[in-house]
């Protein structure tokens, strides 16, 4: 939504760099490959959607659905890298931090999109 939607080079970048700001983070604790090994994608128990999951009524909706997907996200993966390293828990909660700074700033940005779309 901030690169195709609003066209906001600044808010496109900021998300870029927390992708690689993530990854970084996580190989850390876990290699790629150990992660693909454990993925069981056919039993997740978390595979079937709810209701609200699939209901999106314009660009607004998917850019805060999103933020919050990635703020839980931050805090789950803080939370469980304190059990191995506190260093790479305190890592997570900076960019989760940093995520709260970001969707403040762009919810005006955002807030000025028309509901349609």
């Amino acid at each position: 939504v901030a690169r195709f939607v609003l066209d906001h080079r600044k808010f496109a970048a900021e998300f870029k760099a927390f992708r690689h700001r993530i990854n970084t983070l996580g190989n850390k604790i876990y290699s790629p490959a150990l992660l693909l090994d454990q993925r069981q994608a056919l039993g997740d128990v978390g595979r079937l959607n709810s209701c609200g999951e699939l209901k999106r009524a314009n660009y607004k909706d998917v850019f805060f659905a999103n933020l919050q997907r990635v703020k839980e996200s931050l805090r789950v993966l803080e939370e469980f890298s304190k059990l191995s390293d506190p260093a790479i828990a305190l890592g997570f909660k900076q960019l989760r931090y940093k995520v709260y700074e970001i969707e403040k700033k762009a919810f005006k940005k955002i807030s000025a999109l028309p509901d349609s779309g």
